[in-house]
Order: structure tokens, then C-alpha cells, then sequence
């Protein structure tokens, strides 16, 4: 049930509207003058104020800046005489729904009502959908590369630069695409991408650039490109190593001058588009291949950003399984499960081709294909074959045979070779980090390694990072 406050020094008019909006299913609260109707407000849920200008001590126009002032964003009404128009207009423009003249009518103020609560909601909705939509393409993991990555975004959201994203597919190039828009003064404009890899050769101009009616066959109706839909936005060329070539010269024109032509138009489109692109591919040899355009890579690079594989940032695989589990839990309608430490283990270990992308796919499967028990948690003998037969041999339970043969000591150092070789691998070949998890001094990890054999070559690092 909503809650309105009906703020009016004179009682008659907070007892004809308080019988009015009963009637109608609403509960009312009263107040006799400023004071009291921001006090209310701060002590309860009100979701209306209807408000009276003209009050004693405290105008329904202070009331009104003190509300805000105070971060209360609820929809305010303003019930004003004949003489006080000029105010109720004001009124407005600080963030008042709509104004009433008194005496007021019932079904006119029951009619504002209904619109600025129904107002109220949606603004609402959308609030909560665009929090939704920032917690989706928000960035999970807090290891050394990514703190730098994030620190990269942050130096360049603000700015006006174009941006070239390099990385493996599946790595989260448009979420960076995503967080420098949403971090830059443009967040309030559109973000349009285009998967170049999936446009038609002979459709790309029409698709970036649109096109006028006629200009070929099957082309009803001028169609709007997607470079006009970006303007006073960001548009993001994902794959953008897949453009075709002569398309390629006609996008540096767009990036020396913002302006284009339709296709089969002559008219100059002016926009302001601030473009980012990125690639899976190399671009210096998709250059010597006489594929791509020297120029226009110059023009797209100006800021490169590397996003890291996730074999790469092993620490974050834990914390990107455990977001996963609940992400896909809640959008299953399912319990989230555990994760044991071996299979996290194994998880950490693998080399991940299809980066964070294949991650979310595995804990999916692992969810929805888990045992019946809730409380059973995930263990490494439930993980996919591709990846417990990747994981070094100890987070596999098929070497129980061979050590069962062996005399202990045999037994004690292959136990040793490859418990340590697994958690060097988890750690990405940190020996620092390594020798702090499994609790031994790095000099002594170290003479432990030589003894065993255990050559990492690249691999192994006495950085702490």
C-alpha cells in the first residue's frame, strides 16, 4: 500500500484529500507545515508528498530544496492558489511532479497521483535495471595484472582517446569496452557494438554508415548505421581485424573528420562518436598479409589495452568460479554448491583456451550436472576429462596404483614432485607465492626443487607480484 503525505496548513484541505486518497486504497499521513512534513518524510516510507506553497515559517519551496538537499527523492505535488502560479512553475524545475491549483479537484489530484507514483516506479525500475546492467559487465578479479588493467581504464575512460583491445577470445574485451563508456563523460549516450566478424562483406558499409532508399536492391526505406546510432557515444568495433579492406579506408575518413555518406546518398552526416576497437588477431601481420591498413591501425591505437589470459591471472580463477556458481545458480532456480580445494585446484591449474568464457561454461555444467544433495560439495573427479586430464597428476585420483607400489621413500618424492609442480602451476610459476602457500621458506622451496628435479625453466619467479 502506498503512503501519502499531505503537507497543507489549512485542515480542511488535508481532510477532503485525506478522505479522497483512503477511498482510493492509499494510506495518508498529515502534516501541518514544513517542520513536520520533513520530518515524516525522514521517519518514514512516504512514497508522495503532496505539498502546499504557501505555509507559514517554512514555504513548500524550501521544503522542497531541503528534500533534496537531503538526497529524498520522492515525487512531490504542489497544490498552489491562483496567485502563486509563477512559484509552482519554479517549483517544477527543482524536481516537483506537477503542480495543482486549489481548490483542488479530487479526480484531477487523484489522476497527478496515480501518474507520479507510476512515474516513481519506473524511474525506479530503472535504476534497478541500469545497477543490473553495471553489475554485468563489472570486472572480477583483483591479481597484479588485472590491478594494472584497471588502472589503465581508469587513466583513459575520461578521456577522448581511442582505444585498440587486444586479447584472446573470450578474455572480456567488450567489458573493457564497456567500462571505459561507462567511466567516461559519455555514459549517458549510447554504446553501440558491431561484431565485425559476423557482418555480411557486402552489407558492412550499409550496416556502419546506413543507407538511402534505392540505393540497392531490397533497400525499402533509409536505414539508420550504426555510426549514427553511436553519436554522443561510444561505438565498438569488436573483431575489427575481420573488417573488409575497403571498408577500412572509408572508416579513417569517418576517424579524421566525423563525418560519412550513406550508402547511395551524397549528403555529409556530421556525428561525435568516440570509437573503440579491439582483436583477437595480430594486426602487425594481418599487415604484412595486406589485409589490414597501417593507417587505420595508427588511427584505432592510440591507447592499446592487453587484456590478459586467464592462465595468466590464476589467482582469480577462485573468485570468478565462485561468482559464476552464483550467477548460474540464481539463473537456474538452483542452490549454489562448493567447490572442494582440489577441484579449485585443479580449476587454477588448467590452461583455460577459451579464458574466462570457458570458465563460466564449466561451472555451469558442473552446477546443473552435480549431485542430487544440496549439501554435496564439487569434487575433482566431477570436473570435464579435458580438464582433470590437464591438471598435473596429483589432483587426479588415476595414480594410486603406481605409488601403492613403491616403497616409501620412491613413493614420498613423486607425492612431493607433484604436489609441488601442481601448486607452482596455480600460481602461475611464483615461487615466493608458492613457498608462502604451502608454508616454507623460499630458499628452502627452492633446494627442495633442485633436489626433486623440478625445472621450471620461464616459469619459475622470485617476484612477489
Amino acid at each position: 500500500m502506498k503512503t501519502i503525505l499531505i503537507a497543507d496548513d489549512e485542515p480542511n484541505i488535508r481532510t477532503s484529500l485525506g478522505t479522497a486518497f483512503r477511498l482510493e486504497g492509499y494510506r495518508v499521513e498529515a502534516a501541518e507545515d514544513g517542520p513536520q512534513a520533513l520530518a515524516a518524510v525522514e521517519a518514514g516510507e512516504i512514497d508522495l508528498v503532496v505539498l502546499d506553497l504557501q505555509m507559514p515559517g517554512m514555504d513548500g519551496l524550501e521544503v522542497l530544496r531541503e528534500l533534496r538537499r537531503r538526497g529524498h527523492q520522492v515525487p512531490v505535488m504542489i497544490l498552489t492558489a491562483h496567485g502563486t502560479i509563477d512559484k509552482a512553475v519554479e517549483a517544477t524545475r527543482l524536481g516537483a511532479f506537477d503542480f495543482v491549483e486549489k481548490p483542488p479537484r479530487s479526480d484531477r489530484i487523484l489522476l497527478t497521483a496515480r501518474n507520479a507514483l507510476h512515474q516513481a516506479r519506473l524511474e525506479e525500475e530503472n535504476r534497478e535495471l541500469r545497477g543490473e546492467a553495471e553489475r554485468r559487465y563489472d570486472m572480477i578479479g583483483a591479481s597484479p595484472p588485472m590491478q594494472r588493467l584497471y588502472e589503465q581504464i581508469r587513466r583513459t575512460a575520461p578521456t577522448q582517446a581511442r582505444v585498440l583491445i587486444t586479447g584472446e577470445n573470450g578474455t572480456g574485451k567488450e567489458l573493457i569496452a564497456r567500462a571505459l563508456h561507462r567511466h567516461s563523460s559519455r555514459s549517458d549516450g549510447p554504446f553501440v557494438p558491431v561484431n565485425c566478424a559476423a557482418i555480411p562483406r557486402d552489407l558492412f558499409e550499409s550496416e556502419l554508415f546506413g543507407h538511402e532508399k534505392g540505393a540497392f536492391t531490397g533497400a525499402t526505406a533509409r536505414r539508420t548505421g550504426k555510426f549514427l546510432r553511436a553519436h554522443g557515444g561510444t561505438l565498438f568495433l569488436d573483431e575489427v581485424a575481420d573488417m573488409p579492406l575497403e571498408t577500412q579506408g572509408k572508416i579513417l575518413r569517418v576517424l579524421l573528420d566525423q563525418t560519412f555518406e550513406r550508402v547511395g546518398g551524397s549528403i555529409k552526416v556530421q556525428v561525435d562518436v568516440r570509437v573503440v576497437s579491439a582483436t583477437s588477431h595480430n594486426l602487425d601481420q594481418a599487415i604484412a598479409a595486406g589485409r589490414f591498413r597501417q593507417d587505420l591501425l595508427h588511427r584505432l591505437n592510440v591507447v592499446p589495452l592487453a587484456v590478459p589470459a586467464l592462465r595468466e591471472r590464476r589467482d582469480d580463477v577462485p573468485v570468478l568460479a565462485r561468482y559464476f556458481m552464483r550467477r548460474e545458480a540464481e539463473a537456474q532456480g538452483l542452490t549454489p554448491r562448493e567447490i572442494s580445494p582440489d577441484a579449485m585446484a585443479a580449476l587454477q591449474a588448467a590452461d583455460w583456451p577459451g579464458n574466462v568464457r570457458e570458465l563460466r561454461n564449466v561451472i555451469a555444467r558442473l552446477l546443473i550436472l552435480a549431485p542430487d544433495s544440496v549439501h554435496a560439495v564439487i569434487g575433482a573427479d566431477r570436473l570435464p576429462a579435458e580438464l582433470s586430464g590437464a591438471a598435473p597428476s596429483i589432483l587426479r585420483y588415476d595414480n594410486s596404483r603406481e605409488i601403492m607400489s613403491l616403497p616409501l621413500r620412491d613413493a614420498r618424492e613423486i607425492f612431493e614432485r607433484e604436489y609441488l609442480m601442481a601448486q607452482i602451476t596455480r600460481f602461475g610459476g611464483n615461487i615466493s607465492r608458492t613457498a608462502a602457500f604451502v608454508g616454507m621458506e623460499r630458499s628452502a622451496l627452492h633446494r627442495k626443487l633442485k633436489l626433486l628435479r623440478v625445472h621450471g625453466g620461464e616459469r619459475l619467479s622470485d617476484t612477489g607480484d
